[in-house]
């Protein structure tokens, strides 16, 4: 490491330190910038090239981190999570939420209470699959070689919510991906949770082309952070909804197919069979 990046890296470091300290103050760009002594400028920018996110939301991650223990250990009302939060109003803490965990507070301290959820189990070209649904849309779908053990993972991920075995239009239309030209579907609704990088890493997912494949580090590259390639992995790792956002399109910079949560082969098979429709597809343009 020059000596540049470790300036930098100290910079950042101290930063890091200075804002989990005094996240309870909300410090501002301009705060923080001044406490390691570099304007916001150049504060903003050396900060998201070494901790792979903007100074802004790593405030956030933070607060929310302590929101969720306020929740759900101590039990705190809304009111007083606002408060030990230093947010400034209850606004801001529902935004919070919504923005990173897809969900209210009142949602994720219920662990999902209210939540209705409809589940059905379906035939798929590579087995059996679950697809779960809200009013807002899919909230997961995945490989079911079990039915009773993909449901239980249904129900780990919102312990509260009330199930109901139901196949819903919002079902119908994602299960559509299998029988119909992806590219003629209408738009399918999805309603998930995760962090803004794993966001901005399941959209970059859904514009990998059918039939195509990326690697860790392209995915890396189009979110504009080219050091990303493990953290791009485990968040492609963490995608709920199998097949509709297409994490089996990213294998490695080697060739090789690499892991999947439902095994290299069946992965390799969904290639292949992606491949195959993709190239039914240009063979009817041709013909036309």
């Amino acid at each position: 490491m020059n000596t540049q990046n470790r300036i930098n890296f100290d910079r950042i470091a101290e930063a890091i330190t200075y804002i989990q300290i005094n996240y309870q103050l909300q410090p501002s760009l301009e705060e923080v910038a001044e406490q390691i002594h570099v304007s916001p400028f150049h504060f903003q920018r050396i900060f998201t090239e070494w901790a792979g996110t903007s100074p802004k939301k790593f405030l956030q991650y933070i607060s929310l981190n302590h929101a969720k223990k306020l929740l759900k250990e101590n039990q705190a009302t809304l009111l007083e999570t606002t408060h030990e939060t230093g947010l400034s109003g209850a606004s801001r803490l529902h935004d919070l939420f919504i923005s990173i965990e897809g969900m209210t507070p009142a949602e994720y301290k219920n662990g999902g209470r209210n939540l209705a959820i409809n589940y059905s189990f379906a035939e798929s070209p590579f087995g059996n699959v679950i697809v779960a649904s809200t009013a807002k849309g899919i909230c997961h779908l995945a490989v079911s070689d079990n039915d009773k053990a993909a449901f239980a993972v249904l129900q780990h991920q919102f312990p509260n919510a009330s199930f109901q075995q139901k196949t819903d239009i919002i079902q119908q239309n994602a299960l559509f991906i299998f029988t119909h030209n992806w590219q003629q579907l209408p738009k399918i609704k999805l309603h998930l949770k995760g962090t803004q990088f794993q966001l901005k890493v399941w959209e970059a997912l859904l514009k990998i082309p059918l039939g195509r494949c990326s690697t860790y580090g392209s995915v890396a590259q189009q979110i504009n952070n080219d050091r990303a390639s493990r953290a791009v992995g485990s968040a492609v790792g963490s995608n709920p909804v199998a097949f509709l956002i297409p994490c089996h399109r990213v294998i490695q910079s080697t060739g090789h197919v690499g892991q999947y949560h439902w095994g290299s082969t069946r992965k390799t098979a969904i290639i292949g069979w992606e491949g195959a429709r993709n190239e039914k597809l240009q063979i009817g343009k041709f013909v036309k």
